[in-house]
């Protein structure tokens, strides 16, 4: 603080000068035996105002700030004040006033801090499980899994219906505590936690709920064991397409489950965030089928065609990728080049009449305009005794509009319509670029 002081005129520098230093500044000789070497000048946190050091602490992660209120008395008593807990909830765990009555309770920010959300803080923002998604928001004093169930109505754009399955919750001072909230009378009872770092598992030894869960789930002695996953929203960028995000798809008039939408440079993804099985559709941005006036769609032979040939020349292109690759030459992936060109002009595409063509299946009603149509391809990997099967299906991939986008299968002449699901998820932004592409 002295250095930087010193271009406005700081004294201190002055005052810890050499004496030989100070004389030759006023002009005169320091005799020789004067010449003392001077200590350092040392400038300590504890000199600041306590104002600035409440600022200062607010501002670090909640978990460096124990380690500090062990460096000195002064720390230690700051750091018990609330407001610098309060900014610490609000910013990491998104709490915007919902804990306003703790001072009537007897409760403190810290206490809920420490209590609640650090030893719970890998879940606050996990909302993917087995075969369904859950969304863990912050209520009151305690942290509630709402599992998200099919929409009553099975089409794309009915809202999704929540239930509770879990409570976390803390009270008096205590600590927290973990429930089970599913049953066939919803009465809560107790439920065992383990905590990871990207994941978490919750143990209830009741066995007359979670009757949609497969039975390799249940253990030998009765227990029902359910595996949460981390689980991030996509980033978006300028350039994309539409807005990246989740999406629910109809299969076969049953279920709706729920896909995620993510842009990768000149390809975009579609992955299946439920079951068992890995599905991913992919989209080559690059690969872009003209529509014209939308004759294209009245004539499936003719469309097959086209798309045959595209995937055609989409594996050739990655035979010689593969070749380059062994001999060392290296080679770029789609993902890793910057060029947006199909994205940018999304935007610039007039929508023209869309209709399914003669032959080919689809349970919802498919909208009327389409905006652009790319090549794109399907492949499920599943496991048959103990072997993983991979099937590769291409298709089209067909926009609609902001909230909609479609899928046709050629192979198995079926068409499957994907709409945005409407409900907002608070706090699942990727901490960082590479977190996302590490959670796919």
């Amino acid at each position: 603080l002295c250095g930087v002081g010193s271009s406005w005129g700081c004294r201190c520098r002055q005052k810890h000068q050499r004496p030989a230093e100070t004389a030759a500044a006023d002009g005169k000789q320091a005799p020789a035996e004067k010449q003392v070497e001077a200590a350092p000048l040392h400038c300590s946190l504890q000199d600041l105002p306590v104002e600035m050091l409440v600022e200062i602490f607010a501002s670090l992660p909640g978990t460096d700030l124990p380690s500090l209120a062990q460096a000195c008395t002064k720390f230690h008593h700051i750091l018990h004040m609330d407001s610098i807990w309060r900014r610490r909830c609000r910013e990491e765990y998104g709490v915007h006033e919902t804990l306003q009555n703790l001072e009537m309770i007897g409760m403190s920010y810290r206490e809920v801090y420490t209590k609640l959300f650090h030893p719970y803080r890998h879940i606050f923002w996990d909302c993917g499980s087995y075969g369904t998604l859950l969304k863990v928001v912050v209520d009151g004093l305690c942290i509630t899994g709402w599992m998200c169930r099919p929409p009553l109505n099975t089409h794309v754009d009915s809202p999704t219906q929540f239930k509770p399955s879990f409570r976390i919750s803390l009270t008096e001072g205590k600590s927290a505590t973990g429930e089970c909230m599913e049953g066939l009378h919803s009465r809560p009872h107790n439920c065992d936690m383990q905590i990871r770092k990207d994941r978490f598992i919750t143990q209830c030894k009741n066995t007359d709920h979670r009757t949609d869960l497969p039975t390799l789930l249940r253990e030998a002695w009765g227990r029902v064991l359910v595996t949460y996953r981390r689980l991030y929203l996509p980033p978006r960028h300028p350039d994309d397409l539409i807005r990246p995000g989740l999406f629910q798809v109809e299969y076969e008039g049953l279920i709706v489950k729920t896909a995620m939408l993510s842009f990768h440079g000149k390809y975009a993804r579609v992955t299946k965030i439920m079951g068992a099985s890995m599905e991913t559709l992919e989209i080559l941005l690059m690969r872009c089928i003209q529509l014209g006036d939308g004759e294209i769609f009245r004539n499936f032979n003719e469309l097959s065609r086209v798309v045959q040939e595209i995937d055609e020349q989409v594996i050739r292109e990655e035979k010689k990728k593969r070749k380059k690759k062994s001999e060392g030459h290296g080679w770029q992936s789609p993902a890793q080049h910057s060029g947006r060109e199909s994205g940018a002009a999304a935007s610039e595409e007039q929508p023209v009449p869309f209709v399914l063509p003669v032959g080919v299946f689809s349970i919802n009603p498919e909208p009327r305009t389409c905006r652009m149509c790319f090549y794109g391809v399907d492949t499920v990997t599943v496991t048959r005794h103990g072997f993983p099967y991979t099937r590769r299906c291409p298709g089209v991939f067909v926009l609609f509009d902001e909230n909609h986008f479609g899928f046709i299968f050629l192979k198995d002449k079926e068409f499957f319509l994907y709409g945005r699901v409407q409900d907002t998820f608070q706090n699942v932004e990727a901490p960082s670029l590479e977190a996302f592409p590490e959670m796919l």
